[in-house]
């Protein structure tokens, strides 16, 4: 099972990005995926939660109207469409298949998730 973020980038506040996150060796559409961030000095910390068939979606309240996750089974890849950014959405960005059962509901915490990409790092600065 294989996870592989893209997208990450320099950008100004105000500005957009979206972020890829490429799944391989597992029946990618069985399970939610969720997206996670962690600045430098902080925890890990859950972002937005796709379930498997991306019909039920969710959001931290941190980033609520401003990001928006999908995901396209066919190409075994969720999204993260990141808009409105701010200096405090600097981070490190990963994505996590859910670890346990019902593996095709989003779960809102982080140990509900597991086999972690290596990340994508987000800076947000003028």
């Amino acid at each position: 099972l294989q996870l592989v973020e893209s997208g990450g980038g320099l950008v100004q506040p105000g500005g957009s990005l979206r972020l890829s996150c490429a799944a391989s060796g597992f029946a990618f559409d069985y399970y939610a995926i969720g997206w996670f961030r962690q600045a430098p000095g902080k925890e890990r910390e859950w972002v937005s939660c796709t379930s498997s068939g991306g019909g039920t979606t969710n959001y931290a309240d941190s980033v609520k109207g401003r990001f928006t996750i999908s995901r396209d089974n066919a190409k075994n890849t969720v999204y993260l469409q990141m808009n409105s950014l701010k200096p405090e959405d600097t981070a490190n960005y990963y994505c996590a298949a859910k670890n346990r059962s019902p593996f095709s509901l989003c779960g809102l915490r982080l140990e509900d998730f597991d086999s972690w990409g290596q990340g994508t790092p987000v800076t947000v600065s003028s």
